[in-house]
């Protein structure tokens, strides 16, 4: 009997030493594993494949206090948009960043249906677009602190958008394009760094020509941090030496309106090459903006393919040298470096 017993003791111990290092490297991984989160669920980074980092579905332009699902139709949403993912697919295209925040047309339902149907891996967002004299924030958000502003979006990262789970994979806001920056839309800045340091999401800011761009550096910096937790939505509208400049203070400079006139096209060219030559190429993103299914047709309902990239720019840009390694850089590695969730602080202290 004692004989057994011993057996017993020494088989447990065995067991014990080998599932305890297991657990223990299961449970770290769990913690520490870097993902994506798409309104399916967090991928592997790996698995994100070819990324378009600025698009979008739909948009609703009544505003912030008026907005709702009441005012669409999600299946004809749906079949409206479905065929151009598809064409995303069949040119290799496999993510697809939506860029609308909440009160102008993100419906989560709508973004899941579709990457159920179409096979991509969509982001959803949360934040508010300030940009338009703040028509696109809720009035309460107007007397909130910035950390009660963001208590709002790290909840959606937390407990899911809208009682559906699904949560957002970026944080999108959205500011005027003034030399100083209005304090609402230096709240929404600070909300978006705190919301940051909560979740590890990647903050997209419409920032268009640039002029605040710096500021929002400073910002960031001042509640800890980095410029690379920062996307310059837009920045083709700045200047290359803004462009050059936020870049190398780790800001991703997003070029994210091409579009199939020729010229445009060769602008864009231009602006990759000079990032390029200045050793800069690895902090760029393309993208389309395109799309905008409008729910009340105010922009005529033209919708705009998300194709050019593939059939115009990555052509253009062979044409002139650049390499598939280069294109690999921008089209795959990039996005993945950029949108990992991963909490980036600013080794400098904190001034407040």
């Amino acid at each position: 009997m004692f004989k057994n017993l011993k057996n017993k003791i020494i088989e447990n111990r065995i067991k014990y030493l080998i599932f305890f290092p297991v657990l223990i490297l299961h449970l770290s991984c769990r913690h520490d594993q870097d993902i994506i989160m798409t309104v399916k669920g967090p991928i592997n980074p790996a698995e994100m494949g070819v990324t378009l980092s600025h698009e979008h579905v739909m948009v609703d332009w009544i505003g912030a206090d008026s907005t709702g699902p009441q005012r669409w139709d999600r299946g004809t949403v749906i079949r409206t948009v479905l065929p151009y993912l598809k064409d995303l697919r069949i040119l290799g295209c496999a993510t697809f960043i939506d860029c609308t925040p909440p009160f102008l047309g993100r419906d989560v339902h709508i973004l899941k249906a579709l990457s159920d149907s179409s096979g991509m891996h969509i982001l959803t967002a949360t934040g508010y677009y300030g940009a338009h004299q703040d028509k696109f924030i809720p009035s309460k958000a107007k007397t909130e602190t910035a950390g009660e502003i963001a208590g709002h979006w790290i909840s959606e990262w937390e407990e899911g958008i809208e009682n559906t789970g699904i949560k957002p994979g970026i944080i999108k806001i959205g500011v005027d394009d003034t030399d100083t920056l209005p304090e609402m839309h230096q709240k929404l800045v600070r909300a978006a760094a705190i919301a940051h340091l909560a979740t590890g999401l990647t903050i997209v800011s419409h920032t268009g020509p640039g002029r605040s761009i710096l500021q929002q550096v400073k910002i960031l910096k001042e509640e800890g941090v980095a410029p690379s937790a920062l996307v310059w939505a837009h920045a083709q509208r700045g200047t290359q030496e803004l462009q050059l400049e936020a870049a190398r203070k780790g800001v991703w400079i997003s070029l994210d309106n091409v579009n199939d006139n020729p010229e445009t096209i060769a602008e864009y060219v231009g602006m990759i090459r000079t990032m390029k030559e200045n050793n800069l190429l690895h902090k760029v993103l393309l993208s389309h903006d395109a799309g905008w299914y409008d729910v009340k047709g105010l922009l005529g309902n033209k919708f705009r393919p998300y194709t050019t990239i593939f059939a115009s720019l990555v052509p253009a840009l062979k044409q002139e040298g650049f390499t598939e390694q280069d294109i690999h850089q921008l089209l795959i590695v990039n996005p993945k470096d950029a949108f990992t969730v991963r909490k980036r602080s600013n080794t400098t202290i904190r001034n407040n």
